[in-house]
């Protein structure tokens, strides 16, 4: 696949194919999944700060690799894709082509978008420690009590979740507190609630298979050894502004 650079001919286009035949949502729409490309045209699979080994035994080394090179990179790959034919298609004032792609862009851009923060989410067990003060404590002792609660709570709902998904921490702009919430395959928390995503687990079985077979308790309950707290704090406080 050619790097070509995307992002300015499309939005030109995507200008002109507004105006004469697109709805606005769709127009903007389009407009928005090309101009989240990177500066040269192609969205790339992200380094981990990790190795594959260190989240062991709560997520083997095994199971590190697939999800992030074979799972993730296919998102990365697929939505470099739709975007090429995206470009193509508002360049060419092709409203049927761009509709079709919308599942498409959908799917892998929140795939890319969720393992990205997933990524970003883990560390090793011996760094994972809740905060016993902070922005990140007072605000999950304002919904729910304590951190225990927090966790059964959150655990009970992303357990739940039917078929293929993710379990999420959010913030609510509007409330100023943090929710559970859960969305279902690879929908982005945010486009899909509102919420600012804090924190995510990945209950698609290509998440948890190999360690934990179909037992999605077990991997959920283990999977809070190794958050990264720090960065989930990080991500409230910028929320919070």
């Amino acid at each position: 696949m050619s790097a070509k650079q995307i992002i300015t001919p499309a939005l030109r286009a995507a200008v002109h194919v507004r105006s004469s035949k697109l709805s606005p949502e769709l127009a903007k729409s389009a407009a928005a999944y090309l101009s989240s490309a990177p500066s040269g045209g192609k969205h790339a699979l992200p380094d981990l700060s990790y190795d594959y080994a260190a989240l062991e035994p709560v997520i083997s080394a095994e199971t590190m690799e697939l999800h992030h090179s074979k799972h993730h990179n296919t998102y990365v790959t697929n939505l470099n894709v739709s975007l090429e034919k995206l470009d193509a298609a508002v360049s060419a004032g092709d409203v049927s082509g761009i509709i079709s792609l919308q599942g498409a862009l959908k799917f892998n851009g929140g795939g890319h978008l969720n393992h990205t923060l997933f990524w970003e989410n883990l560390c090793a067990k011996g760094s994972s420690e809740f905060p016993t003060s902070g922005a990140l404590k007072d605000a999950v002792d304002a919904r729910f009590g304590d951190f225990d609660t927090m966790k059964k709570d959150f655990s009970a709902l992303t357990i739940g979740v039917q078929g293929s998904g993710w379990g999420w921490l959010g913030y609510n702009t509007n409330t100023g507190s943090i929710e559970a919430a859960t969305c279902a395959n690879q929908d982005p928390l945010k486009a899909t609630t509102g919420l600012v995503p804090l924190l995510g687990i990945d209950v698609w079985e290509h998440a948890y298979y190999v360690d934990y077979r179909n037992v999605r308790p077990n991997y959920v309950n283990a999977i809070f050894d190794v958050v990264n707290w720090k960065a989930v704090e990080e991500r409230l406080v910028n929320a919070q502004g």
